[in-house]
């Protein structure tokens, strides 16, 4: 499921008829100082990452000149907020505010639907606010179909105990709100917060959207490259992989990078198939030792060629000293197809590093028999077992072979 950065969900809120605060995006220290010099006001300036909590790490701050504004912009480029890389900032106007409240909407698969929220507290700690004062949050199902009624939007917000003409204000941004959800296909969207300033004005100071990952293709409008969630940018082979994934829906090819500059030893390129045997299996390998810089799962009966490019992929990783493949015990796959996949990437690469691979299922014997006799000759040791053998038998014999190819141990 992607995130969008704020400010391109409140681009597509102020769209919607939705006022947002008066602002733009920069990615250099001098533009930083234009807007605001152009602006003439004070200013916050907000790190475009996909997290919460950035005001705790330094990534919300406020400046009343343009050389405030480039000193704090100068702390926020080009630093790591958590997992993510500062390129971009928003520079938008300081408002006046009078109060805070909270707008959002879900897909609840309980309601088997989205579910609209409101509280007439908005901010950090929603889950707090819910326990402690539950009479200040409201929330109701929808229909797709329908979306949200103004009247079914006055109700929600009337139950936290807002009435009047604020109640007609908030429900108006809450009834646009699930119009852009339901129109962009999304998993989650909120507005936190939806604030009135002292001037009487409903504006939406944060927005945050998570599209669904089946329905990116349907818009191209929202640029998003890789329809994956995660909390960073997409790494290059992330990238490569899903490309392939975006091509080819047979079977399930899913690649996640953990770290793309391995350094040091016991780094092993992962390969499952299914998830819950590939968590196994992960599990096992740290239980060794062994460090994984990658998740990937082949599952789903793949063609050969998928399982060879995600292959291909993982390899391309720097600093492995050995590949595993392990998943579901008994796979409903024809394991000769991934066997073929392997055994064209390990020749293509003259594979150098030990390999053990784990591939129960149906026809494992030929599996077994493919990766065997195929890759007898290559330079690094492949061996090949089926639904009887352990994970655990198949990663310490990977540590022996590991110990072997470089003198020693896998310690």
């Amino acid at each position: 499921m992607p995130k969008l950065f704020e400010f391109q969900g409140k681009k597509i809120l102020k769209e919607n008829g939705v006022v947002i605060p008066d602002g733009k995006v920069a990615t250099a220290l001098d533009e930083v100082e234009k807007i605001v010099e152009g602006m003439s006001k004070p200013v916050v300036l907000k790190a475009q990452v996909w997290s919460t909590s950035r005001a705790a790490v330094g990534g919300i701050m406020f400046a009343e000149t343009p050389s405030e504004a480039g000193e704090a912009a100068a702390s926020m480029l080009g630093k790591k907020f958590k997992n993510f890389s500062v390129d971009k900032i928003l520079v938008e106007e300081k408002l006046n505010i009078e109060k805070e409240f909270y707008g959002g909407l879900i897909v609840d698969d309980a309601a088997r639907g989205p579910v609209i929220i409101f509280s007439s507290q908005g901010g950090s700690g929603l889950e707090d606010i819910a326990k402690e004062t539950p009479e200040k949050i409201s929330s109701m199902a929808i229909s797709v179909g329908d979306g949200l009624r103004l009247y079914q939007a006055c109700n929600i917000i009337r139950k936290t105990g807002v009435k009047g003409k604020l109640m007609i204000k908030l429900a108006k941004v809450l009834v646009s709100l699930a119009n852009v959800a339901i129109n962009y296909e999304c998993r989650s969207m909120e507005i936190n917060p939806l604030v009135l300033t002292k001037e009487g004005q409903i504006v939406a100071v944060d927005c945050r959207m998570t599209v669904d990952d089946k329905a990116v293709f349907r818009h191209p409008e929202l640029g998003i490259d890789i329809a994956r969630e995660l909390d960073r940018p997409a790494t290059e082979l992330e990238r490569i992989a899903y490309k392939v994934e975006e091509s080819d829906y047979r079977g399930t090819f899913y690649f996640l990078q953990m770290e793309d500059d391995p350094q040091g030893d016991n780094y092993i390129g992962f390969h499952g198939g299914g998830g819950g045997g590939s968590m196994m299996a992960m599990d096992a390998l740290t239980r060794q030792g062994f460090k994984v810089p990658n998740f990937c799962d082949t599952s789903g009966n793949p063609p050969a060629s998928k399982v060879y490019r995600a292959a291909k992929i993982i390899m391309s990783q720097n600093n492995l000293q050995g590949y595993f493949h392990s998943g579901s015990g008994v796979a409903n796959q024809e394991q000769f197809h991934t066997a073929r996949g392997l055994v064209k990437a390990f020749r293509e690469l003259n594979l150098s590093i030990p390999a053990v691979i784990r591939i129960g299922g149906n026809s494992e014997e030929e599996a077994i028999k493919i990766l065997q006799e195929f890759t007898a000759d290559l330079p690094g040791k492949v061996e090949a077992y089926g639904r009887d053998t352990s994970v655990d038998f198949c990663v310490n014999r990977l540590k022996e072979l590991v110990g072997e190819a470089r003198g020693g141990s896998a310690e």
